[in-house]
């Protein structure tokens, strides 16, 4: 045995793991010791397992069955990042089901208080209100698309509403909180009402009590607002599951919108420029460029857009520019105000065959 092994006690501390946890895995096959002390039964590992003891604890944290856990450990890395993404996916799903049981439960219980206050800005919520109802369906063919998701929290509160071709999220920062965490679905209609008359609040107060009831008041009133009983998409995934741009430019806002024209348009991105074209449906340009702009950032690529889509996401962001994040030209494209870091919008590409 050499004087580089390292005891189970001794190895155990550095990889963050227990002996008796070290014990079942040896007996699993999934960390065997590098010697076992024929006289005493003594494990002894080596400092070279210690990634792979790390990477085992980490797997064991993220609750990925054993058998998953070996294909981690044990065969191609690509195979292995696909069976933690896989087992990613169900666990925030199991949560997000877990979330919504909780509510309804704790507002069947009149004995236990659920209620949840947020103070906010009225002016900034006023200004979240607008741009993010903005992506709202405009009907209430599917329910909870017609409505803005508000989710209070004790650090932000954060909105957000889709209508399938866009997704449009703001986060406020809370100037007061108490009481526990809570979302709201309201209907865009209604929110957007509110959300002109807190604007000339210095403050207001978003109330959520039992039974699904919540208000808005200001220092002189109250208003109540409807609650939607719904599930709203996990629209956290989307955002989480965003491929690494390819493309990321800033460019003039409102000289983008001058430029949208036609039904459908192309944005053709190259180092320090941008053009836009009215196009058919096939992709091929079906009128003269309607023009160019300077662009700071890096990457090229062509992508389509239907121009109204587009328009209304640029429409109801803040400041001069903008900033396009381009992964691939067939997945969402976030548009971020430059000046404005809290508001993001994806909107879907529309396809270009030629």
């Amino acid at each position: 045995m050499t004087d580089e092994l390292l005891t189970i006690s001794t190895f155990a501390r550095r990889v963050g793991l227990t002996p008796s946890a070290l014990r079942f895995y040896d007996d699993c096959g999934l960390l065997r010791p590098a010697e076992v002390d024929d006289q005493n039964g003594y494990r002894y590992y080596s400092p070279e397992q210690e990634q792979r003891a790390v990477l085992l604890r980490d797997l064991r944290e993220i609750d990925l069955p054993l058998a998953d856990v070996r294909v981690v450990l044990d065969e191609e890395p690509a195979q292995g990042a696909a069976v933690v993404r896989a087992h990613l996916r169900t666990v925030e799903g199991r949560a997000d089901t877990a979330r919504r049981a909780g509510a309804r439960i704790l507002a069947m219980l009149p004995a236990v208080p659920y209620e949840c206050a947020v103070t906010l800005g009225g002016a900034e919520l006023a200004s979240a209100i607008r741009q993010v109802s903005a992506a709202a369906a405009p009907t209430d063919e599917i329910p909870a698309l017609a409505c803005v998701l508000v989710e209070l929290g004790e650090d932000e509160v954060t909105l957000v509403a889709s209508d399938r071709y866009r997704l449009s999220v703001r986060k406020l920062q809370s100037l007061g909180f108490r009481g526990n965490a809570r979302s709201l679905l309201v209907k865009a209609t209604e929110l957007v009402e509110l959300g002109r008359w807190a604007a000339a609040a210095e403050k207001v107060t978003i109330e959520a009590g039992p039974g699904g009831s919540a208000s808005v008041r200001t220092a002189e009133e109250s208003r109540e607002v409807g609650v939607v009983e719904d599930d709203f998409p996990a629209y956290q995934g989307i955002l989480d599951g965003l491929a690494t741009p390819v493309c990321r430019v800033v460019v003039d806002r409102l000289r983008l919108l001058e430029l949208l024209t036609g039904e459908i348009v192309a944005l053709d991105i190259k180092p320090g420029r941008l053009t836009v074209g009215e196009v058919g449906e096939n992709g091929a340009a079906i009128a003269p460029s309607t023009g160019e702009l300077e662009v700071v950032g890096v990457g090229e690529v062509r992508v389509g857009f239907t121009a109204a889509v587009l328009a209304a996401a640029l429409s109801v962001s803040v400041g001069p520019d903008v900033l396009l994040e381009i992964s691939e030209p067939a997945t969402p494209v976030v548009v971020r105000s430059a000046d404005q870091g809290t508001f993001t919008t994806l909107v879907m590409p529309a396809r270009l065959d030629g």
